[in-house]
């Protein structure tokens, strides 16, 4: 099978075309699915509860890494389970400049990266319930299947939701170790699209870098398999056809479509793991005064150059950080 250039040199030996077909122009023609009625109520209805539970984050243990504090906390989730993440802070013990609530990717994270933190800001790297490697099987299994699966039938359990919902959380527990900053939402592939689903609805967050992220358009993903944890909800329609709408609320481009700050998304052309129809799906929800669209290449895959797009993708996340708290300071 012959792949689009440079595709064909890159993955010769792909199972199956990572572009689905799709150019940049007919992905940014791809549209988000649109709300049903009670969307908006529904992810309101969740923010307004989530306020009534206590983060209570507790440092376990304190560490440097690459000059920063870093401290293994807990601290609840939207349910009450108690879940550990990661917290940074500047080392000198000088009040941080704004605080980064950094979501990661289905693989988990058993450790912090501080690329895409200002060296004068606080942070949290919450650890999604079920995942390693600070919360395995605590809240959700760790398999990857029944993890994207579980609590689909009931729209408050579902664990999509739930992982969403917790990062409001993992922000109050923010706000209470280093005191009230304004707040910026970095994920990538799970915790883009996961921050698709909840900052909308967080008036804290001033802005949000989402990065291949995952959960958008699930007409266009449930059309195509993927080696992501996409294909499992694929398979899993497909032998039954009504959790297509038990879905619906866990679309990460309906909820995209409600954002009121400054979005930089980093979509990639080419992605077997997350279809690119449904990352550009997200961005081309985002209002087009508040989008940043910076293309990449390929996800979730290794290529020539890679090392010097991520770094230049990084620093264009930094900067459009800066560009976004002016902006919120300036309103």
């Amino acid at each position: 099978m012959t792949y689009p250039a440079p595709f064909d040199v890159w993955f010769p030996d792909a199972a199956f075309d990572g572009s689905y077909g799709f150019t940049l122009d007919t992905l940014r023609a791809v549209a988000p699915i649109a709300p049903e009625d009670g969307f908006e109520a529904l992810w309101r209805g969740w923010r307004e509860r989530a306020r009534s539970v206590d983060a209570a984050p507790t440092v376990l243990s304190t560490s440097t890494v690459e000059g920063r504090a870093v401290s293994l906390i807990e601290l609840s989730g939207v349910d009450g389970v108690r879940l550990r993440a990661w917290s940074v802070a500047p080392l000198d013990g000088t009040s941080p400049r704004v605080g980064v609530v950094h979501g990661h990717g289905y693989g988990g994270r058993d450790a912090v990266d501080l690329r895409r933190v200002p060296a004068d800001a606080a942070a949290i790297f919450p650890v999604a319930r079920g995942l390693g490697d600070l919360n395995a099987d605590i809240g959700a299994p760790e398999d990857r299947e029944a993890h994207v699966l579980t609590g689909l039938a009931s729209p408050d359990d579902y664990v999509i939701g739930l992982c969403a919902r917790d990062l409001w959380l993992a922000a109050d527990a923010l706000v209470a170790l280093t005191g009230e900053v304004p707040l910026y939402y970095v994920g990538e592939s799970f915790g883009g699209g996961l921050g698709a689903l909840a900052a909308p609805w967080d008036d804290r967050f001033f802005g949000a870098t989402l990065v291949v992220p995952t959960f958008g358009q699930y007409d266009e993903r449930l059309a195509v398999p993927c080696l992501g944890s996409g294909e499992f909800q694929r398979q899993w329609v497909l032998r039954h056809p009504e959790a297509r709408e038990q879905l619906r609320p866990f679309d990460a481009s309906t909820a995209a479509l409600s954002f009121r700050i400054p979005v930089r998304v980093e979509a990639a052309l080419w992605d077997q793991n997350v279809p690119p129809q449904g990352q550009f799906a997200v961005a081309n929800a985002v209002p087009d005064a508040l989008l940043e669209l910076h293309v990449l290449p390929a996800g979730h895959a290794e290529y020539p150059g890679l090392e010097s797009i991520t770094s230049d993708a990084v620093a264009g996340g930094l900067a459009h950080l800066d560009r976004a708290l002016a902006a919120a300071v300036r309103r």
